[in-house]
């Protein structure tokens, strides 16, 4: 494998993300868009009698340019809604509390040390009460930069393995990984709730075609249902590739800023065979949740097609980097 060095690797990831996360609210716009034009092109053929084609086609643009501010609008609220709640809302899916200082001074120390090494902020350190091994950070700025740990990671590992855990989630916090991730569930969330409302409305027949005899047509709003689903599934599967690679792109960079930082990989290599055999989370329900995790807390069955849409590379792959540094 050909050395690439580490701010080289997170200088390239950052491109990539920047470019991925751009591609979400344009993902929505096109999807938008087509709808629209199919659902002119179905009324051209079907309802419109032909003199009215031009003005048929003449009405997407006209229709997209009526939704297009609402649409926006809807991803800047559910954005900002999300920027300041974030975190109580992870919080609440995960089931984690704060871990004081008095609780557990051994956690304190490794993670204050690991940060004055680095000259970054202290982060909050919560931890969620599940004896299985697993970590993640989160927050999207200073205030809320957090480090959690479960209790079995806590207490299951050694000192050295618990400090490359601490530090792979550091060095998320650190190069921006955590703002990235969560900004792309944000999206991922617009792109659902968009989708939910538009389907509601079809099957709810507020949106009405009228025949050449002035009828409601049933069947345009089938149509109509069907080219939403279709689209929806074609959204939906973007927008999940886009999000995975940032994830496990991410993971590589992390743990690679892990060993940098400790200067001991083969602790970060043990800690995750460690934590590969045990990383459920039983309050965690939510594959976008589950996705900030150093491993995977509802980690399926390995085969090819989870492995594309693995929100991690696969820890084998992890640790034999790792054990080449």
């Amino acid at each position: 494998m050909k050395y690439i060095g580490i701010q080289t690797q997170k200088r390239r990831n950052n491109i990539r993300s920047t470019m991925m996360l751009f591609l979400f609210p344009c993902v929505i716009l096109l999807l938008t868009w087509l709808f629209f034009l199919i659902t002119k092109y179905y009324l051209i053929h079907y309802e419109y009698e032909s003199d009215n084609q031009v003005q048929a086609f003449s009405d997407v643009g006209f229709s997209f340019i009526n939704v297009f501010p609402w649409v926006i609008g809807i991803c800047l609220v559910w954005f900002l809604i999300a920027y300041y709640a974030n975190t109580k809302i992870i919080n609440a899916a995960t089931g984690s509390k704060p871990l004081e200082r008095i609780d557990n001074k051994r956690v304190y120390n490794l993670v204050e040390n690991l940060c004055m090494a680095v000259h970054i902020d202290m982060p909050k350190i919560n931890v969620i009460e599940d004896h299985s091994l697993n970590a993640f950070a989160s927050g999207l700025n200073k205030k809320n930069f957090t480090v959690t740990l479960s209790r079995g990671i806590i207490d299951r590992l050694n000192d050295e393995e618990l400090e490359a855990v601490i530090a792979h989630e550091l060095t998320h916090i650190r190069n921006n990984d955590v703002k990235v991730l969560i900004i792309s569930i944000v999206f991922v969330g617009i792109f659902s709730f968009l989708t939910q409302i538009l389907f509601r409305s079809l099957l709810r027949g507020r949106f009405r075609i009228k025949s050449r005899n002035n009828k409601n047509s049933g069947g345009g709003i089938i149509v109509m249902l069907l080219i939403a689903l279709v689209l929806a599934a074609i959204g939906y599967l973007i927008t999940m590739l886009m999000r995975f690679a940032i994830s496990r792109n991410r993971e590589y960079m992390a743990d690679a800023g892990s060993a940098e930082m400790t200067k001991k990989p083969w602790a970060l290599a043990s800690a995750l065979q460690k934590i590969s055999n045990d990383p459920f989370i039983e309050a965690v329900h939510q594959s976008d949740v589950a996705q900030l995790f150093i491993d995977n807390p509802l980690k399926k069955g390995a085969s090819f097609i989870n492995e594309i849409f693995a929100t991690h590379p696969p820890i084998n792959k992890r640790i034999q980097v790792l054990n080449a540094f």
